[in-house]
């Protein structure tokens, strides 16, 4: 019986190391988002630009 609350500590440490790693998850793909965008924008005006 007094194994469970250590198992729930566990699971809990477990659980905000896996948000952190979420969050770097996260800011990465909104940078790589706004990458992509600032591409595709530059390349559509210069395609307007050429014609």
């Amino acid at each position: 019986m007094k194994n469970a609350p250590r198992d729930t500590n566990k699971n809990r440490n477990h659980t905000d190391s896996a948000e952190t790693s979420l969050k770097g998850t996260f800011t990465s793909v909104l940078i790589i988002a706004v990458f992509m965008l600032i591409s595709w924008f530059s390349v559509f005006i210069l395609f307007l630009e050429r014609n």
